[in-house]
Order: structure tokens, then C-alpha cells, then sequence
């Protein structure tokens, strides 16, 4: 497992994300507007919308292609629509960001 440093904190709108690169991999990082930061990947489990894109409310994000819910914190897409986005996990350690990526994620 690798922590890379995605960048300063402000980087991150409040409710809103930023895209990260790795390989071949899309992350969105999100922080929330009490300042908590995830990370998952970019794409929604319903149809691979961009869910950098979406409206960030709490601690989830509405994708902006065909208005799924995705918890934050798990990936999982609320009730009734079922799926699954992949998540690493995020530290902040002096107003950087880390993220934690498995060595063979493309």
C-alpha cells in the first residue's frame, strides 16, 4: 500500500471534489462542508457517470448522469438502486491530503 499526497486541503472546494489521477485510475476526492475528505473512484456503479461531477450534500454525492446517491464514506449507492464504487482511504496530515492506493491499481 502507497500514501500519495494529492495535494493542499484547499485544493478540495468545501462540497465539492477534485480528480486524481493514478495509472490508469480516476479518483474523486470530496470534502464535506464540515471539512472530512474521502476518496473514491471516479465512477458511478450505475453507469460509470463522472461522480466528480455530482452534488456533494452531507456525506454523499448525487451523480450527475442519472441522479444515484453514493454514501461517501462507503461507496454503496442508497436505497433503492444497489452498487458499489470502490473507496481509499484519506488522511490529512498538515492540510495535505494522502491517499492510500494498493501497489497493482493500474
Amino acid at each position: 500500500m502507497t500514501w500519495l499526497d494529492a495535494g493542499p486541503l484547499d485544493a478540495i472546494p468545501m462540497r465539492g471534489a477534485r480528480v486524481l489521477r493514478v495509472g490508469r485510475e480516476t479518483l474523486a476526492l470530496f470534502r464535506t462542508s464540515e471539512g472530512l475528505v474521502y476518496a473514491l473512484r471516479d465512477r458511478c456503479p450505475h453507469r460509470g457517470g463522472p461522480l466528480s461531477q455530482g452534488i456533494v450534500h452531507g456525506a454523499r454525492v448525487t451523480c450527475p448522469l442519472h441522479d444515484w446517491v453514493i454514501d461517501l464514506a462507503t461507496g454503496r449507492a442508497a436505497g433503492p438502486d444497489v452498487g458499489c464504487t470502490a473507496t481509499f482511504p484519506v488522511h490529512v496530515l498538515a492540510d495535505r491530503v494522502l491517499v492510500s492506493v494498493d501497489d497493482e491499481t493500474p
